[in-house]
């Protein structure tokens, strides 16, 4: 499935969530066991692109 058009706020809201993964990896880089969960965070992200996928046909059905 193509990736959709991100408006601002989605990328914002993307990024943001991709640098507390990277936090958190950092995290796991420094614990003894060295794993850390993000599947949280991976579940947001895939909302936020699911969000963009629907907003997307939405306005493809209004154009036509």
């Amino acid at each position: 499935m193509a990736e959709p058009k991100l408006t601002a706020g989605e990328k914002t809201k993307v990024a943001w969530l991709v640098a507390r993964m990277a936090k958190r990896g950092l995290a796991a880089s420094n614990s003894p066991t060295g794993d850390v969960y993000q599947g949280d965070l991976q579940r947001k992200v895939e909302r936020v692109l699911e969000g963009a996928r629907k907003r997307e046909e939405r306005e493809a059905k209004a154009r036509k």
